[in-house]
């Protein structure tokens, strides 16, 4: 009874351990490169210990087959792919779609087997050719902005091809299998005209919940950007606009809660007041917020440009448990640390399977704008997820292990939960985060060969 009750404990210590929210994705917009300053993002500005995958935003979509966008997306997908030399686990996906690219292509797209399978191969060799872990789809939105009806069945349809595709030809290139993800809305009635919520949960490894755009200047009062609750005030339709419903909504819908992601703005939105006496939640607004700096969009401030605002009131919004802050007749709802802190603490309470970051360029990744270290507002989700990144460092003793290999990874036969990376004969010596083990199948560190144990 002894040794049954220990593997009992040992078993549900890994299902833990496995099913604890041990994703931080991040979003690369290619845009972002164009900002002037120090605010221009480039792929040497990201480190690649702090997410664990990085979806690059966005490609497009020609004649049904998956193209660049950026006349430097090629040059970007090298240089985002040569930080997996130093993090080897970290995963990089190419998404398509987004607000701007709108529903035309895709409706078009799905519209029937045929067509279908000419994007889904050529995604596949594209993804391929470009060394990408996944897809990322970002279709905003099947069945709503001009998207008929029946395309709500068809994503569907598309979602499960996709799968089973990437299924096949991992099975028979030998390589691991691609990644699929998709990004999807947090309203009722997007959720409700363009979502197959439990059958497209079957096919996808994980959600993208965008929780934010709740409100912004297309409404003529002040609301927050990302608001975690309802206020007690809101009534109708308003009630909904918020995390807590959006989650709970998905949930009920279908989605299994570890593979749904909880989305998370480095931006805030901003208004013009009409009247700067009247600056409270709710306040009647004329307009968009005055364009930043960098972001130069009206109604839209980066975290880097709200922190740098002067002579600003800060307020919490308790119910909603998110900030505010005023400057004359200048309105923006915005996130901060202790925000993502808390709703942290509220996805893990979920049983969520981590957080989803838009966007990594609009944190203050060099650390220059608000005195708080590089990636402030990602650190804390980094953190407060309990994420920690494989160490590299020299292997002691000038481990000549590597003098006769390949550049690549190399399990250590004398302890599981370290590993070998390899790169120009140099030797260095990773460690796995705490609970998992080296997999040399699948070149990772990965909780499933935890049971081989004994």
């Amino acid at each position: 009874m002894g040794r049954a009750a220990i593997w009992i404990g040992l078993i549900l210590l890994l299902f833990l351990q496995c099913s604890s929210a041990d994703k931080l994705v991040c979003y690369f917009t290619n845009w972002s490169q164009y900002r002037s300053g120090q605010a221009a993002f480039l792929p040497k500005d990201v480190d690649p210990f702090l997410c664990t995958h990085l979806i690059y935003a966005f490609a497009d979509m020609k004649d049904h087959h998956l193209t660049t966008f950026d006349p430097n997306d090629v040059q970007f997908y090298k240089d985002l792919n040569s930080l997996k030399s130093r993090n080897p686990n970290l995963k990089l996906l190419l998404a398509l779609g987004g607000w701007n690219f709108g529903t035309k292509k895709f409706t078009d797209m799905v519209a029937g087997p045929e067509t279908r399978q000419i994007f889904i191969q050529s995604a596949i060799s594209f993804l391929r050719q470009h060394n990408f872990d996944g897809f990322d789809l970002d279709w905003e939105y099947p069945g709503s902005r001009d998207s008929p009806a029946v395309d709500k069945e068809r994503f569907t349809a598309l979602v499960k091809e996709l799968h089973n595709a990437f299924l096949q030809e991992s099975q028979t290139s030998g390589k691991n299998r691609l990644l699929l993800s998709a990004a999807v809305p947090a309203g009722r009635y997007q959720v409700d005209r363009g979502y197959e919520v439990q059958k497209i949960s079957q096919s996808l490894d994980f959600i993208n919940l965008m929780t934010y755009d709740f409100h912004g200047t297309w409404e003529r009062t002040t609301g927050h950007n990302s608001p975690l609750y309802r206020r007690q005030a809101e009534r109708g339709g308003a009630t909904e606009a918020n995390i807590d419903f959006a989650v709970n909504y998905w949930l009920e819908e279908g989605a299994p809660s570890n593979k749904l992601l909880l989305g998370m703005p480095t931006y805030g939105r901003s208004f013009t007041l009409s009247s700067p006496s009247d600056t409270k939640i709710g306040a009647p607004a004329s307009g968009a917020g005055t364009p930043g700096p960098f972001t130069k969009e009206g109604g839209l401030l980066a975290f880097y440009e709200v922190c740098t605002l002067k002579d600003t009131a800060f307020h919490m919004i308790r119910e909603q448990k998110v900030p505010y802050a005023v400057l004359g007749n200048q309105w923006v709802g915005f996130d901060d640390v202790e925000s993502f802190r808390t709703k942290v603490a509220y996805l893990k309470q979920k049983g969520l399977g981590g957080a989803m970051v838009w966007a990594i360029d609009m944190d203050d990744f060099k650390g220059t704008f608000c005195n708080k270290g590089p990636y402030p507002l990602i650190q804390t989700l980094k953190k407060e997820l309990g994420i920690t990144s494989p160490s590299e460092s020299p292997a002691p003793g000038g481990n000549t292990f590597c003098q006769d290999k390949e550049n690549g990874l190399y399990a250590n036969s004398q302890d599981r939960n370290t590993f070998y990376n390899c790169v120009e004969t140099r030797t260095f010596r990773l460690s796995c985060p705490v609970g998992l083990v080296y997999d040399d199948s699948c070149k990772c560190c990965d909780c499933s060969s935890l049971q081989d144990q004994s």
